[in-house]
């Protein structure tokens, strides 16, 4: 497991679009997927510790964040190959048996992730309802270790101030993660 954070990208940049298969079997696109203040896209897998540890907040999360308008789609990019934890039959699995509220999709020649500049499990983006870029970062503090106790909020209070002031001045710290596990041809 190779430990990795995100790195910064240019905020106010058009995010690309994307057309997935998702878990319930129908095709996704960013329109579809689209909040009317905006949307979070996420890249998470199924066997990543650190997906692991947010997998109950994350929820809760994208629960809050539909209530300002803001829609939650996660993507999955792994090589299924050598990660077959990450298939998508375990991908069906893991979305029904953690209550996914958003729509879990397949990015099985991993050029989604590549168009976004995703490196790790999670990483998160934060775009407004045009598709651009406004939050690169993580859920919140709590890495591999999920406290009891309640952490700052960091994306929820991120986009809830997107939605309120049309920008986000608090500080962006990086998601960190396990690498994106790319195909090797």
């Amino acid at each position: 497991m190779v430990l990795l954070y995100t790195p910064d990208l240019e905020l106010g940049k058009k995010m690309p679009d994307f057309d997935l298969k998702g878990v319930d079997d129908s095709q996704w696109t960013m329109q579809k997927c689209m909040g009317e203040n905006g949307l979070v896209v996420l890249f998470i897998c199924n066997h990543c510790p650190y997906v692991k540890s947010i997998q109950e907040q994350l929820v809760k999360d994208a629960l809050a964040l539909k209530k300002i308008g803001v829609n939650v789609v996660a993507i999955m990019s792994n090589d299924v190959n050598d990660y077959p934890e990450d298939s998508f039959e375990n991908m069906k699995k893991v979305a029904k048996k953690m209550n996914y509220p958003f729509p879990y999709l397949l990015d099985d020649t991993q050029e989604v992730a590549k168009a976004y500049g995703a490196v790790c499990t999670p990483d998160i983006f934060g775009l407004d309802k045009k598709g651009q870029l406004h939050y690169r970062g993580r859920l919140d503090s709590a890495g591999r270790e999920r406290s009891e106790k309640e952490l700052p909020r960091d994306l929820v209070n991120a986009m809830q101030e997107l939605v309120e002031s049309g920008k986000i001045s608090s500080q962006q710290i990086p998601s960190m993660g396990c690498s994106i596990k790319w195909i090797n041809k």
